[in-house]
């Protein structure tokens, strides 16, 4: 027995119903129109047949594909943002019919600079979800697990701070940033960590606190007595731990990014390291509709250059790569291994001084906000 599209009492839209190689099918089409519900019925007893006789791989689209995916577990906004547009690029094409070639022609449609962006880009904004969708589908059997050839990224020189370009750009900062960039500098932590710790994950007593890492597992950090003093001085001691100000005005916390950090405190990071003297480039631009050139500083280090401060120091210091490994939150020794001997030697009193301040007036904010009251600001 075929399908036919049929009525349904009391409803608007046709229905389709029917046996294909024993399947009983009844669908709505979605649609009043009876051209539209019969092309839908037709396209849909192919698909059955074809399932029949090949297998549901045979039948699977992307566009099925990605719903399921979605439904399995909630998606960061980043990744939603990029599946969408892979939606709106493969629609209903069937998974085993992406091929490589499809992957170069989906760079081109879908990202800004096409075949010619960056290599990061081309993973950050296509192959990297499309992977993860596919991968989960080729689970269920709904299609062949993706091999597709991959960007190569030119690896970047590393940066890291010196103890005495840690200070000046801690002291450089705007007065509420400066107890973040202690925590990141004498913690490891990534940026997205410490935007997300709360207070209920700190223990100031006992210098230890809990963050998430982006696989969701938990890593416990001891802190050094410089971290320690300045997250005492932060004015409050519930929910975020760290906060923005507007003006005079403190925050609740910093906004989202699905753990995409580093672009909260873009416009203070760039402020300290110009103030600092560390390097960067000048960007010159006129904005649409205006005749003014605009100068803003481009800092060659970004903020996860901190982590990479505070893995160097750790080695310089303790010259234990598992314990670097296991502290940092790493999960292979590999990644590890490039901290080993980047600090000198002649820097390692410097750093442990620095970690042990205990008398450090700038970076104890309600020290910086009781000055600025005593000054009339």
């Amino acid at each position: 027995m075929s399908l036919s599209v049929v009525k349904r009492k009391g409803r608007e839209s046709l229905y389709i119903r029917g046996t294909v190689r024993g399947q009983s099918i009844y669908e709505c089409t979605g649609t009043p129109d009876p051209q539209q519900a019969e092309a839908y019925r037709a396209k849909r007893e192919a698909e059955l047949w074809e399932e029949s006789v090949y297998g549901k791989r045979a039948v699977v689209t992307f566009a099925a594909a990605v719903s399921a995916y979605l439904e399995a577990e909630q998606r960061s906004e980043s990744t939603l943002f990029h599946i969408e547009r892979l939606l709106r690029h493969f629609g209903t094409r069937k998974l085993n019919a992406i091929k490589q070639e499809d992957v170069d022609r989906a760079y081109k449609a879908i990202l800004t600079k096409g075949t010619d962006a960056a290599p990061a880009t081309k993973l950050r904004g296509v192959l990297t979800p499309l992977r993860a969708i596919l991968e989960f589908a080729s689970l269920r059997d709904w299609c062949d697990k993706p091999s597709f050839s991959s960007p190569k990224i030119p690896r970047t020189k590393m940066q890291f701070l010196r103890p005495a370009e840690a200070t000046n750009l801690v002291n450089e900062a705007a007065p509420h940033i400066r107890p973040l960039l202690v925590f990141l500098i004498g913690t490891g932590a990534r940026m997205s960590e410490a935007l997300e710790l709360n207070w209920h994950d700190v223990d100031l007593p006992a210098a230890r606190v809990v963050v998430w890492q982006k696989q969701d597992t938990e890593r416990h950090i001891d802190l050094p007595p410089v971290v320690v003093l300045a997250l005492s001085g932060l004015p409050h001691r519930e929910g975020r731990v760290f906060r923005p100000y507007r003006g005079k005005a403190m925050g609740v916390g910093y906004h989202d990014t699905g753990r995409n950090g580093g672009g909260q405190i873009k416009n203070a990071w760039a402020y300290a390291c110009e103030r600092a003297g560390l390097p960067g480039r000048e960007r010159v631009w006129t904005p649409k509709g205006s005749t003014n050139e605009k100068r803003v500083f481009v800092p060659d280090l970004t903020p996860h250059c901190l982590r990479h401060t505070w893995a160097t120091w750790h080695y310089c210091i303790h010259k234990d790569l598992l314990r670097l490994k296991e502290e940092g939150g790493w999960q292979t020794i590999s990644i590890v291994t490039r901290y080993a001997k980047k600090m000198p030697d002649f820097h390692r009193e410097a750093v442990i001084r620095w970690l042990a301040h205990t008398d450090w007036p700038d970076i104890v904010l309600v020290c910086q906000i009781g000055a600025n009251k005593d000054k009339g600001q």
